[in-house]
């Protein structure tokens, strides 16, 4: 099978649109900037969906749904939020269509013009606030903590499958609280869910922070991140967490009946992740020969390929075939027998590991005369013999470990690619030079953060927490700085 993949070290870009494309994750569509999520990416993202889901209702959250239509006037109501994504906002002006007068197809009917034009919602913190609004009068409503599944469009100019589309797909949460401190608390515990769910599931480690002021989510008074570094040296923002106050509160005039009888705004939260993380997972482990799924994510944990010269071999090793698939399953492994007669075993094998499948079994009539069978490992590479009596336990066992590998080696590629600079020379020499995270001291202005980001395009990717700063001097300006801040040109 030829795969036609580009090489890492040639074009980064073109490997990882190569590896979307012929790896069967998605494509894009007619709409420019939109994607059509193939079932074998889709079953990814369900799998991410999955996990995620289960541990927001571990947490005490409730699912729901809102519309994906906003009204202008609310985008109005919270100065920074409409300020924030007025650019980015796709736009309902009309209700009908009619046939044009040359009857070559439709156009729009001018005279069904909306009496106030909508939004098709890149972020649903206004739509929730303004419903909440309903939902909440007394302190005996809250906290109120409730999760959407849903799909949202920010009209961004330049796209990558993932990465950044019009339209993508993600869960946004919004929580409710009666005090400021329940809100921050909120704010943090999901970021620990984000950051235990990239480790634990993504096989991939992150940093966790707090955004800068510019950084931050428009409408929010903190957000807090979990940034992860991609093999091309550059961060990804794997998802946020906001605490915003009481903005949207009071926007929306939301109030709730205190113990005492008295009126108050409500707290609240917002946070989210997308399929960006699948963007992640690609360019975290994947290599030139396609994908390398983490084990918890793959669609197929196990292939089974059977290699035989007659038809009388073919049945007796599909049948050996399929008493192995048995067991595995029994053991909650997802597997496939591959037996389609209209391809070659190596053509099979090619494609496996494209697909990024974790473990491959081979059978041959050889390997059953001698209760065998061939084990390949998609993220070392590694194959050996092992005995077919006990393979699930083997298999059981090897999944776990190909999981802790595939998050070790990126941990150490991140540790590896991780720099302290004192000068902002030294920190521009890094940054041309390797790339990766650079922890350097800041003075804490937006004037000194706007310069790096001009000269260097590099960002903050992330304030690490008080306990974990030490002062010192900024690289730029030489005044106080409180801690060393992460630095990286990113996606």
């Amino acid at each position: 099978m030829a795969k036609g993949i580009t090489s890492r070290e040639s074009d980064y870009p073109q490997w990882y649109n190569d590896i979307v494309l012929k790896a069967d994750l998605a494509e894009n569509s007619p709409v420019r900037g939109c994607m059509v999520i193939k079932p074998y990416g889709f079953t990814i993202w369900e799998k991410m969906q999955r996990d995620l889901d289960d541990r927001f209702k571990e947490t005490g959250h409730v699912n729901a749904y809102f519309p994906l239509f906003i009204p202008k006037s609310y985008l109005s109501k919270e100065a920074d939020h409409v300020e924030g994504f007025a650019k980015e906002c796709a736009v309902v002006t009309h209700y009908r269509l009619k046939n044009s007068e040359d009857g070559k197809g439709v156009v729009v009917d001018p005279d069904a013009a909306l009496e106030e034009e909508l939004i098709v919602r890149p972020t649903s913190e206004t739509v929730i606030w303004s419903t909440y609004k309903n939902w909440i009068q007394s302190y005996r409503d809250l906290p109120l903590l409730v999760n959407q599944w849903a799909n949202v469009v920010r009209w961004e100019m330049r796209t990558r499958l993932f990465l950044r589309t019009a339209e993508f797909l993600w869960q946004e949460g919004h929580t409710a609280h009666a005090t400021e401190a329940e809100a921050q608390e909120e704010t943090l515990n999901i970021l620990e869910v984000y950051a235990a769910f990239a480790q634990d599931v993504l096989a991939v480690p992150v940093l966790k922070g707090r955004k800068s002021a510019s950084e931050r989510f428009a409408g929010a008074v903190e957000t807090y991140c979990i940034e992860a570094l991609m093999q091309d040296g550059k961060a990804l923002q794997a998802g946020t967490t906001h605490f915003l106050g009481q903005n949207f509160a009071k926007a929306f005039d939301v109030k709730f009946a205190n113990k005492d009888g008295k009126e108050e705004y409500v707290w609240g939260t917002s946070w989210g992740v997308s399929t960006r993380l699948m963007g992640a997972l690609i360019m975290a482990h994947a290599d030139d020969q396609g994908l390398v799924l983490p084990p918890k994510l793959a669609p197929i944990q196990v292939v089974i390929i059977p290699i035989y010269r007659s038809e009388e071999q073919y049945d007796e090793i599909c049948t050996v075939g399929r008493e192995i698939a048995t067991k595995l399953k029994s053991h909650g492994i997802s597997v496939k027998l591959d037996d389609r007669d209209t391809e070659r075993p190596g053509w099979k094998f090619s494609e496996y590991e494209l697909k990024g499948v974790p473990i491959r079994l081979a059978i041959g009539p050889r390997d059953l005369e001698n209760k065998k069978v061939e084990l390949a490992r998609r993220d070392t590479g590694v194959k050996e013999l092992v005995d077919l009596e006990g393979i699930d336990q083997t298999v059981e066992g090897l999944l776990e470990e190909i999981q802790k590998n595939i998050y070790q080696k990126a941990l150490d590629f991140r540790k590896a690619n991780t720099h302290e600079a004192d000068s902002y020379d030294e920190f521009r020499e890094i940054l041309e030079s390797k790339g990766g995270f650079i922890l350097a001291h800041w003075d804490r202005s937006a004037e000194t953060e706007e310069k790096i980001k001009n000269e260097t395009k590099a960002t903050i990717r992330c304030i690490p927490m008080e306990e974990d700063m030490k002062e010192g001097k900024c690289m730029v300006t030489g005044k106080p700085s409180a801690g060393r801040v992460i630095f990286a040109k990113a996606y």
